[in-house]
């Protein structure tokens, strides 16, 4: 069964650090992008960063570059990391993980597969 596992949210004060990860399991995903998305209350899921198979590119939401860095790790089953530093209120959603096979930008925003998995998401408060 293929899960992508989200974990390492939580609550924490404005300018602080967090990171997220995500377990991928079920499959090979060291030959799939791996994407992080958030969604707000009220909003529509916006992407955050992703980065590719080899890890040799990275990509960032104008809103996060400069604070958040996305890595992955392929040693045993592939698991993607989102580190978070100087975190802002706005930064409050939950976090959701991706993997999809191609990642393409579309002149405004970054897009994955229709058939991309996705994980359930871990929650990301930021107190002010």
């Amino acid at each position: 069964q293929v899960q992508l596992v989200e974990s390492g949210g939580g609550l924490v004060q404005a300018g602080g650090s967090l990171r997220v990860s995500c377990a991928a399991s079920g499959r090979t995903f060291s030959s799939y992008h791996m994407a992080w998305f958030r969604q707000a209350p009220g909003k529509e899921r916006e992407f955050v960063a992703a980065i590719t198979w080899s890890a040799g590119n990275t990509y960032y939401a104008d809103s996060v570059k400069g604070r958040f860095t996305i890595s992955r790790d392929n040693t045993n089953n592939t698991t993607a990391y989102l580190q978070m530093h100087s975190l802002k209120p706005e930064d409050t959603a939950v976090y959701y993980c991706a993997a999809s096979e191609r990642l393409r930008w579309t002149g405004t925003n970054y897009r994955l597969d229709d058939d991309a998995y996705w994980g359930q998401g871990t929650q990301v408060t930021v107190s002010s």
